[in-house]
């Protein structure tokens, strides 16, 4: 199932990257989330698009 990632602007004038309706990232410059934005882009293609996350034992 994937889910579009958008990057919007907030009141304050910096940007929140979602994908779908969860916020992944916010306080960012434009340049940061257009930079974030793409990494996860490019993940997706190579098929890592949700590494695991945390410790493993």
């Amino acid at each position: 199932m994937s889910q579009t990632i958008r990057v919007k602007p907030t009141h304050d004038g910096t940007y929140t990257v979602y994908r779908g309706t969860e916020v992944l990232v916010s306080g960012l410059t434009r340049m940061q989330a257009e930079r974030y934005e793409a990494d996860l882009g490019l993940l997706a293609a190579l098929g890592v698009a949700n590494p695991p996350v945390g410790l493993s034992a």
